[in-house]
């Protein structure tokens, strides 16, 4: 008599952790009272807050990759070469916060993460340069950030992770978000610019104006190729943006550029360069002691970094 076979079990697999990390000190930041100080007297409460996120982000995923890639291109990325007026919109970090940025890098590095910065790259070309690298390499990714531009890198095996509404979707969530697919985000953002990141788009075309010209054609090139379907649409206004769509088509591919996360910053190129290291703990307290950091804290700290990482099924 032949036996059922026996269904194979699953083979755990990896899942490498992206943290967007600046956006969390920047919540840190607002969330916790100026009431923390390093040895000099310098304000540290950023830094704490952001401690605090990574310990509870470590023992809800005990993740074995992780990484934390933060911004240190506000006027030097290689989008300010191609416009100048790039993020010009955004005052500079306040002394007191840029400075509390560096330790949050190091405390990072000490808790284990393979930390990335750049001069010329921001936390999302590292993040897209990664997920680029570790493809092939049986990862399952997931973007720890809830900014939309990320939608443009989502497929099988990426997700995203908004951890402070604890909502996480893949590439099939992002037409509930933005109403395009995930392969369109990217032309979408070329149409309606960003203000945060002072990207002009096309003047006058907003979400559902963009998305419905996506639905139609597909693609930006498509769309400006074809242009002159544009004012048989059924959309409202459809001949006035067809003549917007004309007069800014260079507006639109800038855009296009600016909005594209870049896949090619320099970053590990294997799986090993990811993976979370072993806590030093000599460096972990100097860093503490320097910060302040408390001894409860410490201790939950030099338990939960000691836990064997563990695999998703």
């Amino acid at each position: 008599m032949n036996l059922p076979t026996p269904a194979a079990t699953p083979m755990p697999v990896d899942t490498v952790y992206l943290i967007d990390a600046s956006m969390y000190v920047f919540r840190a930041w607002h969330a916790l009272p100026d009431a923390f100080f390093d040895t000099e007297g310098n304000p540290v409460n950023a830094v704490h807050g952001f401690a605090r996120f990574l310990l509870d982000f470590v023992e809800r995923t005990r993740a074995s990759h992780a990484v934390a890639a933060f911004d240190i291109a506000l006027t030097s990325s290689f989008r300010n070469t191609i416009y100048p007026a790039y993020k010009a919109n955004r005052d500079p970090a306040p002394p007191e916060l840029k400075r509390q940025f560096q330790y949050c890098r190091e405390l990072a590095a000490a808790f284990g993460f393979t930390v990335l910065a750049d001069a010329a790259y921001e936390a999302d070309d590292l993040i897209g340069s990664v997920l680029a690298a570790s493809r092939g390499h049986g990862l399952h990714a997931v973007i720890v950030s809830a900014d939309k531009d990320f939608g443009q890198l989502l497929d099988p095996d990426t997700e995203q992770w908004d951890y402070a509404r604890g909502q996480r979707w893949g590439a099939a969530g992002i037409p509930a978000r933005l109403g395009v697919e995930a392969h369109q985000v990217v032309d979408y953002l070329a149409l309606t610019g960003d203000a945060t990141d002072n990207i002009p788009g096309v003047p006058g075309i907003g979400a559902k104006g963009a998305a419905a010209l996506l639905a139609q054609f597909g693609s930006l090139e498509t769309l400006l190729a074809r242009v002159d379907e544009v004012p048989f649409l059924r959309l409202r206004g459809a001949k006035s943006i067809a003549d917007k769509l004309r007069r800014h088509a260079d507006s639109a591919r800038l855009s296009q550029r600016l909005a594209r996360i870049a896949l090619d910053a320099p970053v590990p190129r294997s799986p090993d360069g990811l993976r979370r290291r072993s806590v030093d703990r000599a460096t972990l307290d100097a860093l503490c002691e320097r910060l302040r950091i408390g001894p409860l804290t410490r201790t939950r700290a030099q338990h939960l970094l000691q836990l064997e990482p563990r695999s998703e099924p």
